[in-house]
């Protein structure tokens, strides 16, 4: 992998925002280091009203496809909270590594993010096949 990229900017929705927030308090003393992620990203992030969330931006509940340009996989996921994900159903939780990485970037993005066992991988959103914000639902 070349050298890391510039952190790309983020929007989140303050639904989302409080969503998360919340999940991530659950966590105690002791969250996963893509929890401590998760909240750096959710700090950083341009947070808007779900209405001014444009329809390119990965939202919670939103199905996108990433390439990872380690090996220009290309893979699509249904970003969910982490009670109902099932990777093998396409379902994956915002508290994966993967997960966390995605929300709140915009198609043609890409960012760096750590991954177990001190690899890592740069993703690239290249498509937002569903997005609960533009398609009018409050999920």
């Amino acid at each position: 992998m070349t050298a890391a990229s510039p952190v790309p900017p983020l929007i989140m929705s303050v639904r989302d925002v409080r969503r998360l927030e919340a999940l991530l308090a659950q966590a105690g003393d002791n969250p996963l280091a893509s929890a401590l992620r998760l909240e750096e990203e959710i700090v950083r992030a341009d947070v808007r009203e779900p209405a001014a969330i444009p329809p390119d931006v990965v939202t919670m509940n939103s199905i996108v496809e990433c390439r990872d340009e380690s090996d220009g996989d290309v893979r699509g996921l249904r970003l969910t909270y982490p009670h109902v994900a099932d990777l093998s159903r396409g379902l994956g939780s915002v508290l994966a590594p993967v997960g966390a990485a995605l929300l709140g970037l915009s198609v043609g993005q890409s960012i760096d993010w750590p991954l177990p066992g001190g690899r890592a991988t740069r993703l690239t959103v290249t498509k937002i096949l569903y997005q609960p914000q533009s398609a009018g639902l409050a999920e």
